[in-house]
Formats: C-alpha cells, sequence, structure tokens
C-alpha cells in the first residue's frame, strides 16, 4: 500500500473514531423560560433520560427573556458542535418571526433540526366566582359590557395572549389585555379576581381545575384532551370552528452541526421519547410526546412559521 493510501486510511480511521466519540463532554440544554414552568419541567425530564442514553451529563441551562429569543439567540451563535442545543418553542420558531420587527436569530437559516418532542395544549380557565359556566356564558358577559372583562397573560407577544386575541377576534367582543411576567402569575390573577379569565396550559391548568380554583371552559385543540375529557374544545362551539392553537417543544442544534452528530442526537431523542418512563413523565405534566426526524422537523417549522405569520398580520399584533 503507498503511503498517500495509508494516509488517506489513516485520516478516514481517525474522522471515524472521532465521530463515535460524540459526546466527549457534558451537553448544555438551552430553555428560553425561567425554571419551574413548562419548558423548564420537560427539558428536566427528557435530560434526565437523554444523560443516561448518551453515557453524558445532559444539563438544563435557563435563559429567560423576550418570548424565547434570548435562549435562541445564545444557541444560535453557539459553536455548532452538539454540546449545545435549543428547546425551540411556538413562539421562538412559530410566532416571534410574525411579532417582532427585528429578531436577533434566524429561526430557519440559524438552526439544525434534531426531532420533535411535545405537543402541549392550552386551556380557557376563568373565575369559578364569575360562574360562567360555559364558553357561550363568557362570550355573553363580554358582549354585553364591552371593554369590562380582563385577560391575564405571561407577557405580551405568549401564546397565550395570541390564544385571547383569536378569542376576541373570533366572537367579536372588546377585552382587556393585562400581562404579567409568567404564566403562574396570570392564573393567580384570575383566581384573586384581577382578571376574569386566561389561556393556562394544560400542565398548569389540571392541579387547579381539580381543586376547583379555575374553571375550564374548553381546550385549544381540535380535539378534547384525556387529562381533562368533560372538557369541550374551542372548536365544539360554531362560534370558533376554525380556532386551534397548540403549544409545543422540538430539539434543535445551531446551524453547521455535523450531520453524524445530529443523527446521534436524533436516534437517541427518538430511544428516550418512546420509553414508557419518559412518556409517563411528559404525560403527568400535561403534554403530549412525540418525536420525528430532522427532515419531518423543519418541514413542520417552515409551515408554523408561514400560519402564525397569517393569523398574527389578521390579528395585527407587533411587538418592537
Amino acid at each position: 500500500m503507498t503511503s498517500r493510501k495509508l494516509m488517506l486510511l489513516a485520516l478516514a480511521l481517525a474522522a471515524g473514531n472521532a465521530a463515535a466519540a460524540y459526546p466527549e463532554q457534558p451537553i448544555r440544554l438551552v430553555v428560553g423560560y425561567a425554571a419551574g414552568g413548562t419548558t423548564d419541567l420537560l427539558a428536566r425530564a427528557l435530560s434526565e433520560q437523554l444523560s443516561a442514553e448518551l453515557k453524558t451529563s445532559v444539563v438544563v441551562e435557563n435563559k429567560p427573556g423576550a418570548a424565547g429569543s434570548i435562549g435562541a439567540a445564545y444557541v444560535q451563535n453557539a459553536k455548532p458542535d452538539g454540546y449545545t442545543v435549543f428547546i425551540a418553542t411556538v413562539s421562538s420558531h412559530g410566532m416571534n418571526p410574525a411579532l417582532y420587527n427585528a429578531l436577533t436569530y434566524d429561526p430557519v437559516k440559524g438552526f439544525a433540526p434534531v426531532s420533535m418532542l411535545a405537543s402541549i395544549p392550552l386551556v380557557l380557565v376563568a373565575d369559578p366566582k364569575r360562574n360562567y359556566q360555559s364558553l357561550d356564558g363568557l362570550v355573553k358577559a363580554a358582549a354585553a359590557r364591552p371593554g369590562s372583562l380582563n385577560y391575564s397573560t405571561s407577557g405580551n407577544g405568549s401564546p397565550v395572549h395570541i390564544a385571547a386575541a383569536m378569542f376576541g377576534d373570533a366572537a367579536k367582543v372588546e377585552i382587556v389585555h393585562v400581562p404579567y411576567r409568567g404564566g403562574a402569575m396570570a392564573n393567580t390573577a384570575v383566581m384573586s379576581g384581577d382578571a376574569q379569565f386566561t389561556f393556562a396550559t394544560l400542565p398548569a391548568a389540571m392541579p387547579l381545575v381539580k381543586a376547583g380554583k379555575l374553571d375550564a371552559l374548553a381546550v385549544t385543540t381540535r380535539t378534547r384532551v384525556q387529562q381533562l375529557s368533560e372538557v369541550p374544545t374551542m372548536a365544539e362551539n360554531g362560534m370558533f370552528a376554525d380556532y386551534e392553537i397548540n403549544t409545543w417543544n422540538a430539539l434543535l442544534a445551531p446551524a453547521g452541526t455535523p450531520d453524524d452528530v445530529i443523527r446521534t442526537l436524533n436516534a437517541a431523542v427518538v430511544k428516550v421519547m418512546n420509553s414508557p418512563k419518559l412518556q409517563a413523565s411528559f404525560r403527568q405534566e400535561g403534554a403530549e410526546p412525540t418525536s420525528s426526524s430532522p427532515g419531518e422537523l423543519k418541514a413542520f417549522i417552515d409551515k408554523q412559521i408561514l400560519y402564525w405569520n397569517k393569523v398574527i398580520k389578521k390579528l395585527n399584533l407587533q411587538i418592537s
């Protein structure tokens, strides 16, 4: 064998060994929200299982702010080596491109898709003391006194804000937006009577509904959810026949991450997402676990950006 062939063989073997070695160090799993929220809780359940599967530490790192934009920009600018990855959401990779005049990241070109992780329904919940009893009751109350009903949200441009704006548009009622710094505060505002209703994530809503602290009037998905099977969908009411909003989580890496690293991450995620233990953890939090190929996730994100661009333009919402 010639010296040139020996050199090429040595290089090929070295490249193979380098690929096989991934991961050699801890992986940072970046969440664009504060600790304790739904995305954070799901990320921590995922990190535990991925750590075991990849045989390295997968550490959750919270970088909250601007509906996930701060965390997204941080990961986009990270070294594309598979050691910094991002939990994307419907905000960061669906709504934000239409809401913000200038994003500090590119939701398409700045990332390499890995896999879908979960879908999380929203629940329209109201102050039990108001005794609306149903979605119709809430609409009638809002129509009777325009501008008298407040809805609390987890912040301007949040999925909760978009969900409520969609509600007002479909029902043709005037309602007042009161933003808070997080979903927990928005839910508390309804329970205290400072706001009359909100759209809560299913994980946050379930214990409060079961305890009688909030009335669940409808879920925002096309079909009813198992955890609150007695609660109708928005679409079951003819006024909201086209209404649907579903939050979600997915795993992304910075653009330029090597294909073999993406394949390793995807295989690990698909395996753990199909494990009974992780599925039970996600469903306990009110999330429906799922997974996908990188190509399927890319197609999904492309469609989400187009869909939410149309919805948000129709609602005439924008954040500077």
